[in-house]
């Protein structure tokens, strides 16, 4: 199934949205709960599975939906359609602050990429959302993210969404070394595994986690500067169920102490 064609507008700096333009009857597919604003026109519909094929059978999208429980996402998806006489728009926004990379799965190789659980808002109908598995057991055991990846395919746009900045690095039959909660997504022609990060004196005290994510070959990969999981790690300290004590000096002996 070809993908519909869409126009788009990224909003915002360090907490954005993105605002899909539709012509009558073109769709787009979101994450349930993405959707920020539509207009009026637009309809939606909470369906089992992408829609990536019209053909599937009820057992082949119930196996398509169920699939995504593994990756922590919803079991349905939304289908937003224009059903206006003109040009439409519907607004998407990431579920935490960060950046909205639109990507073009024409453009990869074999028209896929490989991404992060959690990663995936939006694309244009037509594109398959499935999953991967890494094959390396290292990954799967210390990858952060575990070794189960989303999979879009498809020759439309994609959106994913990353915490912070995100940059794309180019890799030409080289290595690159990742902290393993910075990789959002990757070309399906690197290859993915961890690694000990140094020895154990590093390892221990170095402050960069035990194990980093590997990434070698030629292609492309983007990474965020601020994960989910550090961004939760950052904040925590200051929510409620922080010790009130601990802005002072008594409270931080005190936790060094214990009670």
């Amino acid at each position: 199934m070809n993908s519909h064609e869409i126009d788009y507008k990224i909003i915002g700096e360090d907490i954005q949205l993105v605002e899909i333009e539709l012509d009558p009857n073109e769709t787009v597919i979101a994450e349930a709960g993405s959707m920020c604003y539509m207009e009026d026109g637009i309809t939606f519909e909470t369906k089992m599975g992408d829609g990536s094929n019209a053909d599937n059978s009820i057992m082949g999208k119930i196996f398509q939906a169920g699939s995504r429980l593994l990756t922590g996402e919803s079991l349905f998806m939304t289908h937003f359609t224009n059903r206006g006489v003109g040009k439409r728009k519907v607004a998407f926004a990431a579920p935490y602050p960060g950046t909205i990379v639109p990507i073009n799965l024409a453009s990869l190789p074999g028209n896929t990429l490989i991404a992060q659980k959690d990663s995936f808002l939006c694309a244009a109908l037509g594109t398959k959302v499935s999953i991967t598995f890494n094959q390396k057991i290292g990954a799967g055991f210390f990858g952060g993210e575990g070794f189960i990846l989303e999979k879009l395919q498809g020759d439309g746009l994609a959106f994913v969404h990353a915490g912070g900045t995100i940059i794309e690095k180019q890799l030409n039959n080289e290595t690159l070394r990742i902290d393993t909660g910075c990789v959002v997504a990757f070309e399906p022609t690197l290859s993915y595994d961890i690694q000990r990060a140094g020895n154990l004196k590093s390892m221990i005290f170095g402050g960069e986690g035990i194990f980093l994510a590997t990434m070698r070959g030629t292609g492309r990969v983007w990474i965020q500067s601020m994960p989910i999981s550090k961004l939760i790690r950052a904040v925590s300290p200051y929510s409620g169920n922080a010790n009130k004590e601990s802005g002072s000096v008594l409270g931080g002996l005190g936790n060094l102490l214990g009670d």
